[in-house]
């Protein structure tokens, strides 16, 4: 188990995707600030979990974890969804542009991975490094930017209920996981545990994930600045992250679900204690297989059908929030969206810096502060940071070179765009001005984001 008492787990990590943030206005810009805005909150969150206290003294669940164990994460792993939406025009990419995209994502891979695997030398006991994860879940995305949206929603909904099921058949038939920060080691000594882990058995296993990335990249090709889509979201968001731990519940304490689990312990190969634990404060990506009453848990980190949908329900409110009162019109409720939204999207352009800056920090010989006062500087920190840096250089560090290596191998796969030959060469000047205006206005260029929101 990897939750204990008094310990700071692993949660997420941010995606490394982030659009410029505009000022907070009505209409298309705020659209661009909601999405910034609740990345910066899930990176917050993220610090939380990782730098305060999962339990109290009494051994219960402390408010940090409540709210933000596995919503955290989960968070990133949308809103990847969306950046990757955004950098394909909120639209089914052509096969003809296919090798472009797929160039484009796999450099995003390739980078999020390098860095992934070089925190792993920073002997980061806090916070399991989502990074590597990330890479494999980008590359897994080629192919879907490909399908249709109704076809990648319906991957995402048979993907968050039938990969807990998939994964739960072929448990007893892996290598247990190594639950330890992936190194360059591990992919050379034993590459295809290591793949595995990636996949399936590990804290954050890319293949159930994909129900994340699904659900955002749906919600990415919506038109995110109209009001019914911005109330639909939070509507559906709201009954999707409600109904999941209802039906757990229903599923546990009125159907008997607990009592089995219980009746399986001996089998599950956890002790009493565990098992409690287990379903009090979550899993290490998997359940036991000793009952199939395991998925019926909503548990942080479990990554069962409850868990995956109702992670996913408090995001999409979240978004669907942070997108509604960006359509506020009134001056003072404006301002004081602004206080709030402003530091947040800054800190969340640039979350892959920020990120890795925060893994090096709680693991290093600097953290000597107590559990609160680190989280409390951290958070001070990030969002100055975020602000200056936003205000002067623009890009962070990290989000510029994802940006300069995207570049070169855009030039490298260039995108192929059909025209009708027939069409006269002003309109097709006309055309490219507004389709730049469009796209300026829509889908700006990615501040060296690597999912590209």
């Amino acid at each position: 188990m990897t939750q204990t008492t008094l310990l700071r787990p692993a949660s997420g990590v941010p995606d490394d995707s982030s659009a410029s943030p505009p000022p907070v206005t009505s209409g298309r810009a705020s659209r661009l600030v909601g999405v910034d805005a609740t990345r910066g909150i899930a990176l917050l969150g993220m610090i939380a979990v990782h730098s305060l206290y999962v339990s109290d003294v009494a051994g219960q669940p402390t408010w940090s974890y409540m709210i933000f164990g596995g919503r955290a994460s989960a968070g990133f792993a949308v809103l990847a969804g969306v950046g990757i939406a955004f950098m394909t025009g909120r639209k089914r990419v052509e096969l003809a542009n296919g090798r472009a995209t797929a160039a484009t994502l796999g450099v995003r891979a390739l980078i999020i991975a390098v860095i992934g695997v070089a925190l792993a030398y920073t002997d980061a006991s806090y916070g399991m490094v989502i990074l590597p994860y990330y890479a494999a879940m980008f590359v897994l995305a080629i192919p879907l930017v490909l399908l249709p949206t109704w076809a990648v929603g319906a991957v995402g909904v048979a993907t968050a209920a039938g990969m807990p099921v998939l994964t739960h058949l072929l448990l007893p038939h892996l290598t247990a996981p190594m639950s330890v920060n992936l190194s360059l080691g591990h992919f050379v000594d034993r590459p295809v545990d290591t793949i595995t882990e990636l996949l399936i058995t590990g804290q954050y296993p890319a293949l159930p994930w994909m129900a994340y990335l699904c659900v955002g990249l749906v919600i990415g090709r919506l038109a995110l600045t109209a009001m019914r889509v911005v109330i639909g979201l939070l509507a559906t968001g709201i009954l999707l992250g409600a109904a999941a731990p209802v039906a757990s519940w229903l599923l546990l304490q009125r159907f008997g679900g607990l009592a089995q689990i219980h009746a399986a312990q001996p089998e599950s190969g956890l002790s009493v204690a565990e098992t409690d634990q287990l379903l009090t404060f979550g899993g290490a990506g998997t359940t036991p297989t000793s009952t199939w009453w395991w998925l019926a848990v909503d548990a942080p980190h479990t990554n069962t059908p409850p868990d995956l949908f109702g992670t996913t329900g408090v995001v999409i409110a979240l978004l669907g929030l942070m997108l509604l009162v960006g359509h506020l019109t009134r001056p003072v409720l404006r301002g004081m969206v602004a206080v709030v939204q402003v530091p947040l999207a800054a800190a969340g352009s640039m979350p892959l810096t920020l990120y890795t800056a925060h893994i090096v920090f709680i693991n290093s010989e600097h953290d000597t502060y107590s559990a609160e006062k680190g989280f409390l500087l951290q958070v001070l920190a990030m969002l100055l940071v975020g602000l200056a840096w936003r205000a002067t250089a623009g890009r962070g560090p990290l989000e510029g070179l994802t940006a300069m290596l995207i570049a070169k191998a855009r030039r490298w796969a260039p995108t192929v765009q059909h025209r009708p030959r027939s069409e006269p060469p002003a309109t097709r000047i006309r055309q490219t001005m507004q389709g730049s205006r469009d796209a300026g206005d829509e889908v700006p260029e990615p501040a060296g984001s690597v999912t590209g929101s």
